[in-house]
C-alpha cells in the first residue's frame, strides 16, 4: 500500500500519516515542494518513534512522482492509483483497493491539481461528508482511506489480536 502527499504543507499531519503509513505497512510518498523541512521537530514529533518502520520517498515533481510511480501507462492511463479529492463524483468505497494501491492526496490549503483530475476523472474519489464541511482534515483522510484498502484486503500483513500487557484475556487462560 502507498499513501503519497502532493505538496503537503502542514508538518504535524505529515508526521501524522507517517506513523499511520508505519502501522500499516504503508510506503510514504513525498512530493515537493514541502511547506516544512524534513528536520522540522513538528513532523518528527508527530511521527513519534515510528520512523524506523517507515518507508519514505521522496519526488521533485507531481511529473516525476507519475513518471517513478509506474502507476501512468503509455497510453497515459492510471492503474492502481486513486485521487482523494473533494471534488469527486465518486466515493472512496466505490473502488476495489489491491495491496499495491496508491492514496494522493493533495495539500491542506488547496487540494489536488484540476488538471490532475480532469486527466483521470475515473481515479478520483471522495470521502462523503455534509455539503456545509469544506474538507477533512488531511491526515485524518489518509488514514479512513487506507484503512477502507486495508479492509478491503482483509488487513493483510496486520496484527487482528492485540495482547494485554500484565493480564490474559479468559479465552487464553
Amino acid at each position: 500500500m502507498n499513501i503519497a502527499l502532493i505538496h503537503p504543507q502542514i508538518p504535524q499531519n505529515t508526521g501524522n500519516i507517517a506513523r499511520t503509513c508505519a502501522a500499516t505497512g504503508a510506503a510514504l510518498h513525498l512530493v515537493k515542494p514541502l511547506g516544512f523541512s524534513t528536520d522540522d521537530k513538528s513532523l518528527k514529533r508527530a511521527g513519534l518513534d515510528y520512523w524506523h518502520l517507515l518507508d519514505v520517498f521522496y519526488y521533485d515533481s507531481i511529473n516525476d512522482f507519475m513518471t517513478r510511480s509506474g502507476c501512468l501507462s503509455e497510453t497515459g492511463t492510471l492503474g492502481d492509483m486513486y485521487f482523494f479529492t473533494t471534488k469527486a463524483r465518486n466515493t472512496h468505497t466505490d473502488i476495489s483497493y489491491t495491496p499495491d494501491s496508491w492514496l494522493v492526496f493533495g495539500s491542506e490549503t488547496t487540494g489536488l491539481p484540476e488538471e490532475l483530475l480532469i486527466e483521470h476523472p475515473e481515479n478520483c474519489c471522495r470521502i462523503p461528508m455534509i455539503d456545509e464541511s469544506r474538507s477533512l482534515n488531511l491526515s485524518n483522510s489518509a488514514a479512513i482511506a487506507v484503512y477502507e484498502a486495508l479492509r478491503q484486503t482483509s488487513y493483510r500483513g496486520l496484527a487482528r489480536k492485540g495482547n494485554l500487557h500484565r493480564l490474559e484475556w479468559p479465552e487464553e487462560k
